[in-house]
């Protein structure tokens, strides 16, 4: 072979080898694109899930909040009607007393 022959048999493997490197980036853009779709579906659902259960997160804490409230407004209640249990104790002991009874 002339130098001229070999020159175009080098820059012939050259030609082969990027149709070739070209073909396995043509085949990893596919397979990236697939994985990334795949990927984006994965963080839609992640994403939906996480929304889910904020909301009921945010429900049981409304939830507590309100029977808190309640609770309280009870004991707050309960609390107040404390000195008038009291005196009418005192009161039916005092009558028991006045009548005889034990």
């Amino acid at each position: 072979m002339e130098p001229t022959d070999i020159t175009i048999e080098i820059l012939k493997g050259i030609r082969d080898e990027v149709k070739q490197t070209n073909t396995r980036l043509d085949s990893m853009r596919g397979e990236l694109s697939g994985r990334i779709d795949s990927l984006h579906d994965e963080v839609k659902e992640t994403n939906a899930r996480i929304v889910a259960s904020e909301v009921r997160t945010a429900t049981a804490i409304a939830d507590l909040a309100y029977a808190t409230r309640e609770m309280t407004d009870v004991l707050r209640a309960q609390h107040d009607l404390r000195p008038r249990l009291d005196r009418c104790e005192h009161d039916i002991t005092a009558l028991k007393q006045h009548v005889g009874m034990r």
